[in-house]
Formats: structure tokens, C-alpha cells, sequence
């Protein structure tokens, strides 16, 4: 896989979750979640980038997160090296948050 890309879980509304490549890039990561990125914590091994107006633009209700929160509209699931480097999921990991959100809500 190229050193710039990353292999992410995409989640979009009412679909089943989806590996994808991106770009390490922010402009990449913006066209994934449709505007501007907020990174939202999941777990210790890894974390959400969702479109941090979502709520706001009113795009459609996705996934509800442990906390109760409910992410609006397509996020992107990644992990990270332990100093804030975006790194690709491994399969343990896409396994775990496929099941995870299977279902669309």
C-alpha cells in the first residue's frame, strides 16, 4: 500500500460499512465526509472523522456512538500510531467495527 494512504471503514447513512484507501490528506478526508472534518474519539484503538457541521447542515442521522451521541451523515473510522499519526485499520480492527456498525439506525 502506498505511504500515503491509509485503509479506513466508511459508515454512511442507511448502507452497511465499507473499506476504502484514502489519501492522507485533509482535502481527501473532507471529500469522504462531505465538509469539514471533526475528529471524534471511538476508542483506544481508534478513531471517528465526521463532517463537524453535520447536525447543523441537517444531514441525515447515521450512527449512534456509546455515549449516546448521534454522528449526522457519512464518518470514516481510523486508528492511529500513539502520536497522532493517522494509520491504517488492521483486519482484527475492521472486523470489530463492521459488526460494530452493521446496522444502519
Amino acid at each position: 500500500m502506498d505511504k500515503n494512504k491509509i485503509r479506513v471503514l466508511v459508515v454512511e447513512p442507511q448502507k452497511q460499512p465499507y473499506v476504502m484507501e484514502v489519501e492522507k490528506d485533509y482535502r481527501a478526508m473532507q471529500k469522504i465526509v462531505g465538509g469539514s472534518i471533526e475528529y471524534a474519539y471511538l476508542s483506544d484503538d481508534a478513531h471517528i472523522y465526521c463532517n463537524a457541521e453535520g447536525k447543523l447542515l441537517g444531514l441525515e442521522g447515521n450512527r449512534r456512538l456509546e455515549d449516546r451521541d448521534i454522528i449526522a451523515g457519512t464518518f470514516f473510522i481510523c486508528s492511529d500510531d500513539g502520536y497522532g499519526d493517522d494509520i491504517s485499520l488492521t483486519d482484527e480492527q475492521i472486523e470489530k467495527y463492521t459488526e460494530r456498525f452493521k446496522e444502519p439506525e
